[in-house]
């Protein structure tokens, strides 16, 4: 395992048809990534060495994507690392180039050696590249053949995170490449268990639950996302009420402006916080209904306590303004978080998108033109 070998064209022939590997590719992963440790030789040549235990920087890392920033960027260099201290007998496991999947994965096999293939799935995780196509069956192949993997393990086994099953078709992975894949365990941290059991998973660990800690992480991105748009709509809500109410341009702003940013801030922590807080509370099964009916919610505590007076029609006008407004806020946020849970499929995805995306459209506009109407005729 002392060669030293670079990388080079490869041609192939398939179907006739002549297809080069080209030689700018990063077939072999940078050794001067943040994380490496240092490198094994093997028959494809040096590989970086990584670690399971996670310095400050991984998880300063974490934290920084989780709230957005860099959060596209958060990648590393697909291809081949060997964990520890493999051997051509170690197993061999299948990630994503999503830093957030490969440092998960790592960390769950502490104390333990054994080759990380990464895909490249242009820094998205496993679940959503399956959904899309990157953690598929033509990645996999690709990388399988770059890497040289066949000249550096001596058995045939892949194992792959359970949750990228839907991009993988497991028995072209056999016919094309000769390497049988094995669908590990949804949880990394159960890796340990599925390998001590003789790569055999429970049936608790093809389950895959969205409990309160799993919803809650991903609460930032969601909120910083929809505050970009927030500010921009608040600015707009406040220059609207000044120039368009009954008084002077600050005393519109003041009895209109500051409610209307108010109810709108008090919209998106609906549907982006309270919403996957208390999803399993909410009522219906689609994530748009469930996020109409808090905003809903949202809408009559914010009424109540500003003290309206209901006997006037722009005061009325006005409150019916804002159940349309903030619930349709509400219910889009809401369904930002149904492509990571596990309370939906795709199709009824899709079937919901297609008549709640037309509805929240709908209000939301019908309560805007409410809303400046009653600023007019206040």
């Amino acid at each position: 395992m002392n060669k030293f070998e670079f990388p080079i064209i490869k041609e192939h022939v398939n179907c006739g048809c002549n297809v080069m590997t080209a030689i700018s590719e990063n077939i072999i992963p940078r050794l001067n990534q943040a994380f490496v440790r240092g490198f094994v030789n093997t028959p494809a040549g040096r590989l970086p060495r990584i670690s399971s235990e996670l310095v400050w920087q991984d998880h300063w890392g974490s934290i920084r994507a989780r709230w957005g920033v860099g959060r596209t960027d958060y990648k590393i260099d697909p291809g081949l690392y060997a964990l520890g201290n493999p051997d051509n007998n170690s197993s061999v496991f299948v990630s994503a180039n999503y830093k957030m999947s490969f440092d998960h994965l790592r960390s769950a096999l502490k104390g333990r050696s054994g080759w990380i293939l990464v895909l490249d799935t242009k820094g998205i995780n496993v679940w959503c590249a399956a959904g899309k196509g990157t953690f598929g069956t033509k990645e996999l192949l690709r990388r399988i053949e770059s890497s040289d993997l066949k000249k550096i393990i001596s058995h045939n086994r892949l194992i792959l995170p359970q949750l990228g099953a839907p991009g993988v078709a497991a028995h072209k992975i056999k016919q094309i490449s000769g390497f049988n894949v094995h669908y590990g365990p949804i949880r990394a941290k159960d890796l340990p268990d599925y390998l001590d059991a003789g790569f055999k998973a429970t049936e608790q660990m093809r389950i895959k639950t969205f409990p309160l800690q799993e919803r809650a992480v991903l609460i930032p991105i969601e909120l910083v996302e929809a505050m970009k748009a927030y500010l921009l709509l608040a600015i707009i809500f406040l220059i609207v009420s000044g120039i368009s109410g009954p008084a002077g341009f600050w005393t519109n702003t003041a009895t209109f402006g500051l409610f209307a940013a108010m109810a709108l801030f008090c919209a998106i922590i609906g549907g982006a916080v309270l919403n996957p807080l208390l999803l399993p509370f909410l009522p219906g099964r689609a994530f748009s209904i469930k996020g109409f009916s808090i905003g809903i919610v949202i809408a009559m505590v914010l009424l109540y306590l500003r003290n309206m007076n209901m006997s006037g029609w722009p005061e009325r006008i006005e409150s019916m303004a804002w159940l349309l407004i903030i619930s349709s806020i509400s219910g889009y946020l809401a369904m930002n978080f149904t492509g990571c849970s596990t309370y939906t499929s795709l199709s009824g995805v899709k079937r919901e998108i297609r008549w709640a995306l037309p509805l929240e459209i709908a209000c939301g506009a019908v309560g805007l033109v409410l809303w400046i109407s009653a600023v007019i005729i206040a």
